[in-house]
């Protein structure tokens, strides 16, 4: 609960959840970059592993599609997962590592 209550402090964040003891942040497409950047700099949250990322199609929706990415903080030992919503026609950011 604490980490999803710092995590919902971050520029972006639109919501956080926990369900079955999992947390999930709902951020806006535009703050994907700094967000995760945040997510795996500060010493707060340390999310070094990017385990997977997927998509979720909700047809109902005007942004039908959400992004999702599970990250993993090792020295944490803690798992969050971000979900971005995006439509067919705008682009998601990459969040490639920078070197």
């Amino acid at each position: 609960e604490l980490l999803a209550a710092a995590v919902g402090t971050l520029p972006g964040v639109t919501g956080t959840s926990i369900r079955l003891g999992e947390i999930t942040a709902t951020a806006q497409r535009d703050a994907l970059i700094p967000l995760m950047t945040t997510l795996r700099d500060d010493p707060r949250f340390q999310f070094q592993q990017v385990m997977d990322i997927c998509g979720v199609d909700w047809p109902e929706r005007a942004e039908r599609f959400d992004v999702v990415y599970n990250l993993l903080s090792v020295s944490r030992n803690q798992r969050l997962r971000v979900v971005v919503a995006t439509d067919a026609a705008a682009a998601v950011p990459s969040v490639r590592q920078s070197s």
